[in-house]
């Protein structure tokens, strides 16, 4: 089974520590399974980490395609786990900000990726750096990971407030990491519901599920494997596979391009 056009969305969150990359990857993992084809696009330009958290070591990233003409073919790193990914560098100050030209490279590069993915999962990096904004505003759909932590919670409204009132965007599903209860997590979504009525005219939230606190999850952290594939009955892997149900059910806005070509469109044009 495989979606008619390929969904573009990002994981995001206001601040770091709250699992996102962890999400990006387990995600792909269960939309594989249930037949999609998964992309992971490591969008923390220069802090990546998605290689790291898999145990993986690829040969060529994104600096590559930039700096040494490597093709995005050539960097497409197929995982033990059903998905691929594009993985970017760490500590390479250059990738921090992406140039118009650099833009124009990816445009031109991502052909090979149009008939071949049903989800690009988009790991951004935390908080509202240019990168961050960046693939925030070109994506189809924003996934915004949010932990019972004030700051997680603060951050992520933050976050909003910026894509809404300077960019326009507004409509945006929310995941809870690390809640003890559902009933926890659907407190903390009201209280991110009720900042965003009161201040921020016109913004759109929908819950799209929650994942417990689950000793396992730090557990395939420190193994460098996905708790999806390690712990496949545990709480975590549950809640994800039926978040990843929920998301299987997204369909393409009606007014985008729907395909791949559209994230880079709005990645270097802003359109």
């Amino acid at each position: 089974m495989s979606a008619p056009l390929p969904i573009v969305l990002s994981v995001t969150s206001g601040k770091g520590g709250v699992g996102k990359t962890n999400i990006s990857t387990n995600l792909a993992i269960c939309l594989s399974k249930l037949g999609y084809r998964c992309v992971i696009l490591d969008a923390d330009l220069g802090l990546a980490n998605v290689d790291v958290l898999l145990g993986l070591t690829p040969q060529h990233n994104l600096f590559h395609v930039f700096h040494e003409k490597v093709s995005l073919e050539d960097i497409l790193f197929p995982t033990p786990y059903g998905f691929s990914i594009l993985p970017a560098s760490s500590g390479m100050s250059e990738m921090l900000s992406l140039s118009t030209g650099q833009k124009l490279e990816l445009l031109e590069a991502v052909d090979i990726l149009e008939d071949k993915t049903d989800f690009l999962i988009v790991d951004t990096g935390a908080g509202i750096n240019d990168n961050a904004l960046y693939f925030n505003l070109a994506v189809q759909e924003r996934l915004l990971v949010i932990t019972p932590e004030p700051t997680s919670l603060t951050d992520a409204y933050a976050l909003i407030k910026v894509l809404k009132i300077k960019h326009g965007v507004e409509k945006f599903h929310v995941l809870i990491n690390m809640a003890q209860t559902e009933k926890m997590a659907r407190g903390i979504f009201a209280k991110l519901y009720a900042a965003c009525d009161h201040f921020l005219s016109g913004v759109s939230l929908s819950f799209t599920g929650y994942i417990p606190f689950d000793s396992n999850v730090r557990q395939a952290v420190i193994k460098q494997h996905p708790f999806c594939s390690l712990f496949p009955q545990t709480e975590a892997t549950k809640a994800l596979e039926k978040i990843s149900q929920n998301i299987a059910a997204w369909k393409p806005q009606d007014h985008l391009d729907g395909n791949i070509k559209f994230f880079w469109k709005k990645l270097l044009f802003g359109q």
